[in-house]
């Protein structure tokens, strides 16, 4: 279970890609992301064609393809270190799940101790062989929010998820920006009023003063191109970064759920 929570403090959610900057640095960055705070870890599977990524992202996807990532090998890491780790969700496209073959994926995905699935361009009730076979899994089914969702297609999306839904905090790539989007409150706190499962924000998050805005309304901070972007610098700047993040979410105040 990944254990999100609307009535506790938010959760600090880092995203690492697989391979970046080596397979073999991937194990030690992730104790890091552990001991530095994070709740809940998004492993990113590399791919080809990340067109949900920006250019951070897509630059680390690509060395990592370079140095041989694959979904089997990402999988393979998570059999040995998710025993250690936060929960760990899975980021991947969907090409490299069908590839893989959606039984054969989930099969080794649960037995190397994933906690979840967020395929980035799997819209909900697109693709209903996987999602009937997560249905009976362990693995949740994290799926996206965008702020142009329609309240009827909300529905639908939250009938079909678990653990928790990732909001787009803005349309567009990933990518760290200077400054949060002005309708962000309103509409997280009208999504969170709306729905059972925790609502974590994610896309353009960069700084520890971003991170405890969105932490005051939010059940988790998902934070990915800004670190990054710090590995890319030095691993003690990631590192650093990691803990004034993690920090910034779990000392904000929380917002309580109205509805």
């Amino acid at each position: 279970m990944i254990g999100l929570r609307q009535d506790g403090p938010a959760g600090f959610i880092p995203f690492l890609t697989h391979g970046f900057p080596t397979p073999a640095e991937t194990p030690r960055l992730l104790t890091t992301l552990a001991k530095t705070g994070a709740d809940v870890i998004e492993l990113g599977v590399p791919f080809s064609d990340p067109l949900a990524d920006g250019p951070t992202i897509q630059r680390a996807s690509w060395l990592a393809l370079g140095q041989g990532v694959t979904l089997a090998s990402t999988l393979d890491l998570v059999s040995r270190v998710s025993a250690d780790l936060p929960p760990i969700v899975i980021f991947s496209y969907l090409n490299p799940v069908l590839r893989m073959g959606v039984g054969p994926f989930l099969d080794r995905a649960e037995k190397a101790g994933a906690a979840g699935l967020l395929i980035t361009d799997l819209p909900v009730g697109t693709h209903m062989e996987l999602e009937r076979a997560l249905a009976g899994s362990e693995l949740d089914l994290i799926p996206l929010v965008a702020p142009t969702t329609p309240p009827e297609r909300l529905e639908t999306i939250v009938g079909h998820a678990s653990g928790f839904l990732y909001y787009i905090s803005r349309l567009g790539v990933t990518g760290a920006r200077e400054s949060l989007d002005q309708g962000l409150r309103a509409r997280v706190e009208e999504l969170r009023s709306r729905v059972q499962l925790p609502v974590a924000v994610g896309f353009g998050v960069s700084t520890p003063e971003q991170a405890r805005a969105v932490a005051e309304i939010a059940d988790g901070v998902v934070v990915g191109s800004a670190l990054i972007g710090a590995l890319e610098r030095g691993e003690a700047e990631f590192a650093d970064l990691a803990t004034d993040l993690a920090e910034a979410v779990h000392g904000a105040d929380r917002a309580p759920v109205e509805g």
